[in-house]
């Protein structure tokens, strides 16, 4: 059995008064599409935005590709890991988020090439080219010179999604990437998530309100409420078959108001 990629261990986080993460451990193999879902609030994007150092633990251990995430060692001892560990790490991750946070005032070709060119030392020339190839496989290679402001919402997505892929992480983390967007262009920024499951073999971590999409998607399905993992495990036996009474409530709410799962 390969180690896992992803190994959270007695995480927590609170916000103030409020525990946002209570004591979370869990486990992502190489390759895995993981579906999070659960009420809001539940801590699904909080773990995302660990994972991505945007937001700090409180306690516990993460190790991501067989190395401590918010740690180092130094003298056999472990410590809080300082920027420069972080920004290394970083680069094992590429996130999606809910609002595109695209830059307005530069076009869609210097979106995607800015982050290699920055962080990797990537020559102009290689990153434009590797640009354009992740252009043309989320349907955009026309859109290399327009500006973020004559994109649709979905375009803006796709932007997104290539821009996170340009610096070749082994995880993507999508962040409720469809919520912002309009019905009709939904489809366009799953389809694009479809093939990158498809055709890739890289470890995708996917929050989403989407559950038709979620258990189409995912090898496996982590149920989120009040900061812990209620249930896990194959979409159909959560989607089918959830043992779990909170479970079960959560999924009824979701089918009354329409949603496929």
């Amino acid at each position: 059995m390969p180690a896992p990629i992803i190994k959270v261990d007695s995480i927590s986080k609170s916000f103030g008064t409020f525990k946002v993460l209570d004591g979370l451990s869990m486990q992502v193999m190489p390759g895995e599409k993981l579906a999070l879902i659960g009420p809001s609030g539940s801590g699904k994007t909080t773990i995302l935005r660990i994972l991505m150092t945007l937001e700090k633990i409180d306690g516990g251990h993460i190790q991501v590709d067989g190395e401590q995430l918010y740690h180092m060692e130094r003298n056999g001892q472990l410590q809080p890991a300082d920027e420069r560990h972080l920004a290394r790490m970083r680069q094992k991750i590429g996130m999606v988020f809910q609002l595109f946070n695209l830059f307005p005032h530069k076009c869609v070709m210097d979106n995607v090439t800015l982050a290699p060119m920055l962080t990797k030392g990537v020559a102009r020339a290689a990153a434009e080219k590797r640009a354009l190839e992740l252009l043309d496989m989320v349907g955009l290679a026309d859109k290399a010179k327009a500006m973020p402001a004559q994109l649709s919402g979905g375009q803006k997505q796709r932007v997104a999604v290539a821009r996170a892929l340009a610096l070749s992480p082994k995880i993507m983390l999508f962040d409720e990437v469809t919520s912002a967007l309009d019905p009709e262009l939904v489809e366009e920024v799953l389809n694009v998530m479809r093939k990158l499951a498809a055709e890739t073999d890289m470890t995708m971590l996917l929050v989403t309100h989407e559950m038709g999409f979620a258990h189409d998607f995912a090898d496996r399905v982590l149920f989120f409420d009040r900061g812990r993992i209620v249930e896990e495990g194959k979409p159909d036996e959560i989607f089918r078959h959830p043992k779990q009474e909170r479970t079960q409530s959560f999924l009824k709410k979701i089918i009354a108001a329409g949603h496929r799962v």
